[in-house]
């Protein structure tokens, strides 16, 4: 089952960006609470405590808000981070009913070493991080644990693989999960000859050609002139 956490939210009357920088200097993070009929109600929550719920909270973690004497049963729908700083700016909670079912991202969890890592020196590749459910809040998973302990090199799994009770999976049943691939072949440095070494470092030298009739007036000069 999914884990539920409470933080404390206040109805707030004013909206707009000016009153949403005012909160946050103030260490309060605007939200919205919607879903099940309701119309959208804007709130206010502590800074320091929703720090907390974000350190550990999941897309499937159950937050109660407690608000105006109330308990509503929501989940994270999305939060608004600064584009640098990653400060939250802005959360969004859907309201959530026993009765009502829900689709929600559940996080995989892949468990156990695999048989191609152990023993073949495969590398344990992991593409899907979490996979799309239909399922009624009750029946909310904290995490999906997914077994690649047979999983040997060159060997996949996939979306289809996956058995969740009580929920439907809408991801495509193709999607890989994870997969064990060989492991990487370092090139091997290029050992070059000592001769070949040497000859690669002995500068080549070019001779400038010589003109016609300069080889004879060469030797004529350096040959001593013979007396008779």
């Amino acid at each position: 089952m999914a884990q539920t956490m409470t933080i404390t939210a206040e109805p707030r009357q004013e909206t707009g960006k000016g009153i949403a920088r005012q909160l946050r200097r103030a260490g309060q993070i605007p939200a919205v609470v919607y879903g099940h009929g309701r119309e959208p109600a804007a709130l206010k929550i502590d800074q320091a405590e929703l720090d907390k719920i974000l350190s550990v909270a999941g897309a499937s973690t159950v937050v109660e808000l407690q608000l105006g004497g109330k308990t509503v049963k929501t989940l994270i729908r999305e939060v608004q981070r600064h584009a640098t700083r990653l400060d939250v700016l802005h959360v969004d909670f859907l309201e959530i009913h026993a009765g009502e079912k829900l689709n929600v991202r559940a996080p995989l969890r892949l468990e156990g070493s695999p048989e191609g890592v152990r023993n073949q020196g495969g590398v344990l590749d992991q593409v899907l991080r979490d996979v799309e459910i239909r399922v009624l809040p009750r029946h909310l998973p904290e995490f999906i644990a997914v077994d690649v302990t047979e999983l040997t090199v060159g060997q996949s799994l996939h979306v289809s693989d996956l058995v969740i009770e009580n929920a439907e999976i809408l991801d495509d049943p193709d999607t890989t999960i994870c997969s064990v691939v060989p492991p990487r072949v370092e090139a091997e440095p290029v050992v070059v000859a000592e001769e070949e070494e040497e000859e690669a470092l002995e500068p080549e030298v070019i001779r400038k050609p010589r003109a016609e009739g300069e080889e004879e007036a060469e030797a004529e000069a350096g040959s001593p002139e013979q007396e008779g």
